[in-house]
């Protein structure tokens, strides 16, 4: 976006992070060591790039994701250092495999629109369970919201889970997400859905 440093979006879905539902266990002295992950690098670069920041190493993201989430995450023995928690979602990244199922329900990137239930209910029949669509709402003058984002919610165990508010959920989870100077909100059935291949 034009607001920002973006550098060469890739035409795929990406991981934005993995994140708990709760973060009071937070060890937020655990700084984030690239050198902890760096057998992981080219899956990260190309599964969970930092399209923002054009630093050299573009790490950035992930030590925002690390030092915000992936220290809270760590309660958990699965993802109790940084390479499980990085490798743990690039794992579970592959194992959605967003890319394909929306492929093979025939949505695609297009210049004509979708309606939210046929999307929410692909991706329901397919995962069996329902995920939280997010967009960007329609600009000035438009009719159709954007995609921007899909977040999948697991179990403690790492299963996949309805996406639905439940008692406790922290204040982090429900709050909309800032993409650009625009703000992701959970989507509207009633509006129409473009997925574009790029946002501009």
């Amino acid at each position: 976006m034009s607001a920002n440093d973006c550098q060469d979006p890739p035409k795929y879905w990406t991981i934005h992070g993995l994140w708990p539902d709760k973060s009071e266990d937070c060890n937020r002295t655990w700084h984030f060591n690239v050198t902890e992950i760096k057998d992981l690098m080219s899956d990260m670069r190309h599964y969970w790039p930092d399209v923002l920041h054009s630093s050299l190493n573009r790490t950035q993201f992930w030590k925002h994701e690390w030092d915000k989430h992936g220290t809270c995450a760590a309660t958990l023995e699965v993802l109790n250092s940084q390479k499980k928690y990085f490798g743990k979602a690039l794992e579970l990244y592959q194992h959605v495999d967003l890319n394909s199922c929306l492929l093979k329900a025939g949505i695609k990137p297009s210049s004509s629109y979708y309606q939210m239930t046929a999307i929410k209910e692909a991706l329901t029949r397919f995962y069996g369970v329902t995920p939280k669509i997010q967009c960007l709402p329609p600009e000035e003058g438009e009719k159709a919201q954007t995609i921007g984002q899909i977040e999948f919610c697991f179990t403690k165990e790492l299963q996949l889970r309805n996406c639905t508010a439940v008692k406790g959920w922290s204040n982090l989870m429900q709050a909309r997400l800032k993409l650009g100077t625009e703000e992701l909100s959970v989507c509207n059935d009633d509006l129409p859905t473009y997925y574009p291949s790029e946002v501009q």
